[in-house]
């Protein structure tokens, strides 16, 4: 990593690398970047100056750029120029008073997106909240801590580190940027990774005004739709049901600000323990051991076993499927199971065959 400087013409911003290496960037857009964006489509051109000094007086339009000439820049130091870059994107950007949308999850988001007619603004969040430290998760210092142990335990495949800590970190710009007039609707199912998103969207919206309804899809989905097969997820509704319920329940539970401070408080709860497992229990988030579906994984295996004419290696993303299969009401997400096996194959109670990079890439037996 070297040095960076800045400075802004907006929509410009200047990035100084030493010696002597000028980066200009081109803002474009009203919606925040992730470090993806600004390397693939970003506005760039280069220059060089002939001594350091002369950044302080650093116009673009006065130097010719460079063509033909290209220059590696470490991720990191992209990292870094995206978050400066958006910084003059929120400064400078326009806002608007339509309703705001948001959700605990992206493939929710995107449905919402589709059902819902304009003007809307939907927001989401790319993590996965029921596993995980949670600890101060809204400050950087906790990002920080749930960051180092997503990438100490959990294979997330075709995903960058900085790209999801970006798009955390967006997200959380785009909750601050709501304008106070927007109505708000804050989407949730009964089930550990969405109720734990709601507490945490709800302490982000603490210091707003906004109105705020709660919309329960699980809830609504019973009412509304099929009382006698329910759906525990926001994601799996149709367009269709997502549609007729929001219409049904869009004025039917705004929350009153005591119900605010009340989830806000449960937020702060949470954000003061170091578990790594949560599940949703009779209308209560609880925290549990992370060997918790430890003995799942053991039984599924011993079971695909008993199915097997010798015993022999099983694909780990075919143990996964299966136990995914029983956990519809909890379904924790395959990523943190993955987790749990290779832990028991640390631990000598699986035997490995392939690498562990991704559950595609090996299988595993009982010993």
């Amino acid at each position: 990593m070297v040095s960076i400087r800045s400075k802004v013409n907006y929509p410009f911003v200047y990035f100084f690398m030493e010696p002597n290496v000028v980066f200009v960037y081109k803002i474009e857009t009203n919606d925040y970047l992730t470090v993806s964006t600004v390397s693939n489509r970003g506005s760039w051109e280069t220059y060089e100056l002939n001594h350091p000094e002369e950044f302080n007086t650093f116009i673009h339009d006065e130097w010719e750029p460079l063509v033909g000439r290209g220059y590696l820049i470490q991720q990191e130091d992209t990292y870094k120029m995206t978050k400066l870059i958006n910084k003059q994107i929120q400064k400078h950007s326009v806002k608007n008073k339509e309703p705001v949308h948001i959700v605990s999850t992206e493939s929710a988001a995107g449905t919402i997106r589709f059902s819902l007619d304009r003007p809307k603004k939907v927001l989401a969040f790319s993590d996965f909240f029921s596993y995980g430290p949670l600890w101060k998760l809204n400050r950087e210092k906790g990002q920080a801590y749930r960051k180092e142990w997503l990438f100490d335990n959990i294979n997330i495949e075709f995903q960058d580190d900085y790209e999801n800590e970006m798009r955390f970190t967006n997200t959380l710009l785009e909750i601050e940027d709501i304008e106070e007039k927007s109505p708000i609707y804050v989407w949730v199912g009964d089930n550990a990774y969405e109720q734990t998103g709601v507490r945490l969207i709800l302490q982000l919206l603490s210091g707003k005004e906004n109105s705020v309804n709660l919309i329960n899809s699980t809830e609504l989905y019973v009412k509304f739709i099929d009382e006698k097969q329910p759906i525990y997820h926001t994601s799996q509704m149709t367009p269709d049901q997502i549609k007729h319920i929001f219409e049904q329940g869009k004025d039917s539970n705004p929350l009153s600000q005591a119900d605010r401070d009340q989830y806000v408080r449960e937020w702060e709860a949470l954000a003061q323990t170091r578990e790594v497992l949560r599940l949703w229990r009779n209308h209560e988030l609880i925290s549990v051991s992370e060997n918790y579906y430890d003995s799942l994984i053991i039984h599924t295996i011993e079971k695909l076993h008993r199915e097997q004419e010798n015993k022999d290696f099983i694909k780990a993303a075919k143990v996964i499927g299966v136990m995914l299969e029983q956990m519809m009401e909890e379904w924790i997400g395959d990523s943190f199971l993955e987790y749990r096996i290779r832990y028991l194959i640390y631990n000598g109670i699986l035997e490995l065959k392939g690498v562990p990079k991704s559950m595609r890439h090996y299988s595993v037996k009982l010993r």
